[in-house]
């Protein structure tokens, strides 16, 4: 699986980076047929703390999952949206069979 990563208005540094590909990774677990994950970090403009986004599209065969959210900290984000897209994988791997 290939992982990419983007940050818009920031730079992202390599922890955060790091963090996200160990996080992303670990969904394989749940669903080998990943093809790739695309992720987007973007800070966005809002009068209060919660401004940070994330999103994760993993392409799987026949089909794309996206998962985004909005928290305090990139990393609280990525959390989220590796739980949504463990339980979406999951109830996808069931269909299938």
């Amino acid at each position: 699986m290939t992982i990419d990563i983007q940050s818009i208005n920031f730079s992202a540094d390599a922890k955060l980076v790091n963090f996200a590909k160990r996080r992303i990774e670990k969904l394989e677990q749940f669903y080998d047929k990943i093809l790739s994950a695309d992720v987007t970090f973007k800070v966005e403009n809002a009068s209060n703390r919660i401004n940070k986004f994330a999103e994760i599209k993993l392409r799987i065969f026949g089909d794309d999952v996206v998962v985004k959210k909005t928290c305090k900290t990139f990393e609280e984000a990525i959390d989220l949206n590796v739980r949504a897209a463990e339980r979406i994988l999951k109830k996808h791997k069931e269909i299938v069979r």
